[in-house]
């Protein structure tokens, strides 16, 4: 299976998303401005991912440092850390993930006892610090595997699927969030008829989506965004699966750009819409989707990245959101690692949350 965080053999390798589907590239991550750039411009992308990356990535960026203390090097961590978390606004896995790694060193100061010497316990703290990572990885893993299972009860033999931008093998350590049921129904002879919006302008669903379900035997058939509506009109529909960046306390979720109109297409055609988010992408601190911060990317992607010459007038403004926030009245379910989560969400995605 696509493995889009690697570390192998000491190094950190993440495959390039930038490059597929035309070509398939690892490249190595040794600083805090490699994992930053990386983040960043979408070479690593999707919140699960970019978690894994950013934990591995801060790590890697310290696991050479040499200092005198705990404190100096606590405090160059600090500094890596804060660094990485300016790659990308928006995915709250990021802040999670490099929020976890900074609570675990800060737990291993007390376990210290700095004999023999200092060069040894550093050595102990930084192997601390690569298991923690390996643990985010591994439950990222086992949580998209529940969410595959969750996912496919909701789902029957045959039916047809619209997927908005890319949630899958991909967007996570590994299995996806909302392709994890198509796979595991790939698996088990369910026969879904998946729909892959392409997902302007950065035509994730093209490149990404519609690779990864072709390279494992998926049906999958490519529409433009424009499009959704009519295959939903058509019958072809029958229920809607996408992932989500980050999802705040009343149910409202951050997706792609683009992710809200199927939302409201979807209740428009009777058609269920489920959501796809891992516990650690719900974030109770955010009352609703309109405190979160939306990510605006460079015009260009929208009329000359894809594109021999320009496809637009020289000068253009241009708006270009990177996501946009699916009111929570649109979402038929949230599909968590822990469960099937239903309305009302101010109360439910606590609950599962606060669930041992």
């Amino acid at each position: 299976m696509i493995t889009p965080v690697r570390y192998e053999d000491d190094r950190l390798m993440i495959l390039d998303q930038t490059l597929l589907p035309g070509e398939e590239r690892y490249i190595e991550i040794k600083t805090k401005e490699d994992i930053w750039k990386a983040i960043n411009k979408l070479q690593v992308r999707g919140a699960p991912a970019i978690g894994v990356a950013a934990a591995y990535g801060v790590y890697r960026a310290v696991r050479d440092l040499e200092t005198e203390n705990f404190s100096d090097f606590a405090r160059e961590f600090h500094w890596a850390k804060e660094y990485i978390a300016t790659a990308r606004p928006t995915a709250v896995n990021l802040f999670w993930a490099l929020e976890r790694m900074e609570k675990k060193l800060l737990a291993l100061e007390d376990g210290l006892c700095f004999e023999p010497s200092w060069n040894q316990e550093l050595d102990y703290i930084k192997e601390e610090l690569r298991k923690e990572a390996d643990a985010i990885r591994s439950e990222d893993e086992a949580a998209c595997l529940a969410m595959g299972e969750y996912g496919l009860s909701l789902l029957k033999k045959g039916m047809g699927i619209l997927t908005h931008c890319n949630a899958g093998t991909l967007a996570t350590a590994k299995y996806g969030t909302c392709l994890a049921p198509i796979y595991l129904g790939q698996e088990r002879g369910y026969e879904f008829k998946v729909f892959a919006d392409e997902t302007r302008p950065l035509l994730q669903g093209a490149r990404l989506t519609s690779w990864e379900l072709s390279q494992a035997g998926v049906d999958v058939t490519l529409i433009c965004d424009n499009m959704a509506a009519s295959v939903m009109k058509k019958g072809w529909i029958d229920a809607v699966v996408v992932g989500c960046d980050r999802m705040a306390a009343n149910g409202d979720g951050a997706n792609k750009i683009g992710t809200s109109q199927v939302a409201i297409l979807a209740k428009e055609y009777g058609i269920p819409f489920y959501m796809f988010v891992p516990v650690s992408t719900i974030d109770l601190s955010t009352p609703t989707g309109d405190q979160i911060t939306i990510e605006e990317r460079r015009g260009g992607e929208i009329y000359e990245m894809w594109y021999q010459k320009p496809m637009a007038p020289a000068g253009i403004k241009t708006y270009n959101p990177s996501f946009d926030v699916t009111d929570h009245q649109y979402i038929t379910a949230v599909v968590t690692e822990k469960g099937i989560v239903y309305p009302p969400y101010t109360e439910n995605l606590r609950k599962v949350i606060e669930q041992k």
